[in-house]
């Protein structure tokens, strides 16, 4: 309950701080490249619970038709805008509105697409899905520079699912079992910390 009302209050806080940059940033993805300013789509989400997470979009508007899943270093995909927002991690920042209506958490398990929770051995995956995903965890701390690790392998996908996503959901299990609310403060100060100084 405790953790509700602090997504609560800090999801709105932020959300009415945040609205002349988000309204920038709207108005800068417009003027960039054709498309919608958000992306949605369809990740898993609490108990197994499928919702749509809003992202600023960062590529063009059929880059879904145009390659992977997955985002490896420079992709071509990405927009002149989407370079400095993912880079500042601002892209993130719609989540806020998720975190509102109830499907997501400031902090928990970042969540995955369906076809990579499909990786999740059945011992864990139940437990990775207790609780609500989150804009930020600790696995999204050790993987900030994950698009570019990615981006080094021989087999990105491989790579993904063979060595990124067993340790993120180690880290998701971990925190299902061990958060509180001052943990989840911990978290979100490491996470504004590591945004500012880079």
């Amino acid at each position: 309950m405790a953790k509700r009302v602090f997504d609560l209050l800090g999801a709105g806080l932020a959300l009415l701080l945040l609205s002349p940059l988000m309204l920038a940033i709207a108005a800068a993805i417009k003027l960039d490249s054709r498309g919608p300013v958000f992306f949605r789509q369809h990740r898993v989400g609490r108990h197994g619970v499928p919702f749509r997470i809003h992202k600023f979009r960062t590529m063009v508007a059929d880059a879904v038709q145009r390659g992977p899943a997955l985002t490896v270093g420079a992709d071509a995909r990405i927009t002149h805008v989407g370079r400095w927002l993912r880079r500042t991690r601002l892209d993130e920042l719609p989540q806020l509105i998720d975190v509102l209506a109830g499907h997501m958490s400031l902090v928990g398990p970042r969540p995955e697409v369906p076809q990579y929770v499909a990786h999740y051995p059945a011992a864990l995956r139940e437990r990775a899905l207790s609780v609500r995903p989150g804009i930020t965890d600790p696995s999204s701390l050790l993987y900030l520079d994950e698009a570019e690790v990615l981006a080094r392998a021989a087999d990105p996908e491989r790579e993904y699912i063979e060595v990124i996503l067993p340790r993120k959901l180690q880290c998701a299990t971990e925190y299902a079992a061990r958060a509180n609310l001052r943990s989840d403060v911990g978290v979100l100060v490491r996470t504004l910390r590591l945004l500012i100084v880079g």
